[in-house]
């Protein structure tokens, strides 16, 4: 079909029903090409890419490598099922997956978005209850965080705790129990960012202590709850998590979807207080931005579990058409090649140094009321009156408005609410990364 502009702008606003965004006020914005950190639209106009294509994205865009591992897998097999037959480039991904991850994550199970991974964990933990050599059929609650975000299925929205979100679709939802988030910037009276981490801890063992023989598990963002606004836990949170739950016999799901793969400073999240889940998800950054896949990783005590005769229905009766697709695990393979010929953990250090710089100065702005960082994800939060941290109305758009600027900039940014993203490729340069910091800085000064 070789359409013009006009119809394929025209078939943009009234065919395609965009995620997240209100069609009656959408404008066509059509990315035609990419390079390197840059994206360019229909007209040649170049942005750098400075939320990953969502949070995706780690080498850039078109990298070599990543790209001849898809023309070498198609010219073998682009799609096999994995419901009783596999492929080896998924097979060795699995075990390069087992490798890396935190410890006792022995097994992994392939599916195709981070909604996916989130939901598979929440049916593994209710199913293994059941089926353990000593059932805890009792065992089916959740506990889950205040503004978590664990995506969109019926399951990862229930154990989400965005309202704007999720309010909606309340009547569908199963109850949790929720915990508030962890928070540094809006404290309860009489708790200090040095007394944080003890508070909200003293919570959750109270709620362990009181709920542990109906509690399945708990599922946690480790150290950054992102679509909450970029939420930075206080250190030593997540550690005493993992002790609290293993206390109480409470699984632990890590949802490290958006945090994996590098954009803590770590490959995992987890890594940096020596925390392994008893479940963690993966998605998004897993194939480098290239291709939808998720994967969940589960100990031998929850695989095991599922283990018998196949007369004994012990199967875990949960798949996905694409999960595990060739395609994705070959660019995923690829990817991981990547992270070692370029040192892309270790180069990232002098790029959050130079991103930690700008936040400094940009926290000082009026209206600015904090700034969060872990690795190279950053939010930085405007507020109404920085003294009582009173927000604006979301229906101010301050957030979008930021964007909007930085757009005219060259700089693409996707805002949380009142909250600027900075969330740019591993690969982004110094000089980029200043770029993409002046233009929200201007962005911030001009709302």
């Amino acid at each position: 079909m070789n359409a013009t502009r006009e119809e394929i702008e025209r078939w943009d606003r009234e065919i395609v029903w965009h995620a997240f965004t209100q069609m009656a006020e959408y404008e066509p914005f059509l990315i035609d090409r990419a390079h390197g950190c840059t994206l360019v639209d229909s007209d040649g106009r170049e942005y750098l890419d400075g939320v990953s294509s969502l949070w995706c994205n780690i080498h850039g865009h078109r990298h070599p490598r990543l790209d001849e591992a898809l023309r070498r897998q198609l010219d073998q097999v682009a799609h096999v099922t994995s419901l009783g037959m596999s492929h080896p480039v998924t097979v060795s991904l699995a075990k390069r997956l087992v490798d890396i991850a935190p410890p006792g994550l022995n097994h992994v199970f392939f599916s195709s978005d981070g909604s996916s991974a989130v939901e598979v964990a929440l049916k593994m933990v209710f199913q293994y209850w059941r089926q353990r050599g000593d059932p805890r059929p009792g065992k089916t609650k959740y506990v889950a965080l205040g503004d978590a975000y664990h995506g969109d299925t019926l399951g990862s929205v229930s154990v989400g705790g965005v309202t704007r979100f999720h309010e909606m679709f309340q009547p569908l939802l199963f109850d949790v129990i929720r915990l508030p988030a962890p928070q540094c910037y809006r404290l309860p009276a009489g708790v200090t960012r040095e007394t944080a981490c003890d508070y909200y801890l003293g919570q959750l063992e109270r709620t362990l202590e009181a709920n542990h023989e109906e509690i399945a598990a708990l599922v946690i963002e480790p150290l950054v709850q992102a679509a909450a606004g970029m939420i930075t836990h206080p250190e030593g949170y997540l550690r005493g998590v993992r002790e609290l739950t293993q206390r109480y016999d409470v699984l632990l799901i890590a949802d490290e979807v958006a945090v994996g793969f590098g954009r803590t400073g770590t490959m995992f999240a987890c890594e940096q207080e020596d925390v392994a889940p008893d479940l963690l998800c993966l998605g998004k950054g897993l194939t480098g931005g290239y291709l939808p896949m998720a994967a969940t990783l589960a100990t031998d005590e929850i695989w095991g579990a599922f283990l018998g005769d196949y007369s004994e229905s012990r199967t875990f009766f949960h798949g996905h058409t694409y999960g595990g697709n060739p395609l994705a695990a070959a660019v995923a393979s690829a990817s991981l090649d990547v992270f070692q010929e370029e040192s892309t953990l270790g180069n990232m250090r002098d790029k959050v140094e130079r991103l930690s710089s700008h936040l400094e100065r940009i926290g000082q702005l009026a209206h600015v009321g904090d700034v969060r960082q872990r690795g190279l994800i950053a939010g930085i939060e405007l507020v109404q009156d920085t003294r009582t941290k009173h927000p604006y109305a979301w229906t101010e758009k301050r957030g979008i408005r930021v964007c909007e600027h930085a757009r005219k900039e060259g700089v693409w940014l996707r805002p949380l609410g009142n909250v600027v993203v900075i969330m740019p490729p591993l690969a982004i340069t110094s000089s980029e990364l200043d770029i993409i910091c002046l233009a929200a800085e201007r962005g911030i000064l001009r709302t």
